[in-house]
């Protein structure tokens, strides 16, 4: 496999991984998030298993194993209401912002127009889950805090 397939490969991967782990975390939101935005949960919820099937798609079509979900993941911080949902909910859209910015840069073609129309979707969910937008969205280095992690911890 050439130097630019194994990047491309690389970078599918952890999209999938970061939509596996945005589909455990929306679990969580669903379970905590209010009655009024249950529905915007639900939407998004769907949005990251289709994604997560493409990319299994895309993964085989690279001539490579999906990654499977791991059984659980680490949350951020605790989730006790709909308050820390909603914004585990944009801390989800802003690490998969940051893969699918990384998968842009990887790719070409169809696949990179699919990632930059991911990386707008999880933006756009993002802002409506904060309530606000970020300057420059998927790029772990603008838009998160120092020290804080852009991407999804498995729960051991």
């Amino acid at each position: 496999m050439s130097e630019s397939k194994d990047d491309e490969l690389k970078a599918v991967q952890a999209a999938l991984s970061a939509e596996h782990a945005a589909v455990y975390g929306y679990g969580v939101v669903g379970g905590r998030i209010g009655e009024g935005r249950r529905d915007e949960a639900r939407t998004a919820y769907d949005a990251h298993r289709a994604r997560r099937d493409e990319l299994q798609r895309a993964v085989r079509d690279l001539g490579g194993e999906p990654q499977p979900a791991d059984a659980a993941y680490a949350l951020p911080f605790p989730v006790p209401d709909a308050a820390a949902a909603a914004r585990l909910a944009a801390e989800l859209e802003d690490r998969v912002a940051g893969v699918y910015s990384d998968l842009v840069r990887a790719s070409s073609g169809s696949r990179r127009g699919s990632a930059a129309g991911a990386l707008r979707e999880a933006a756009v969910r993002a802002a409506r889950w904060r309530g606000g937008s970020v300057a420059f969205p998927g790029l772990a280095e603008r838009s998160v805090p120092s020290g804080s992690s852009a991407t999804a911890t498995p729960k051991a």
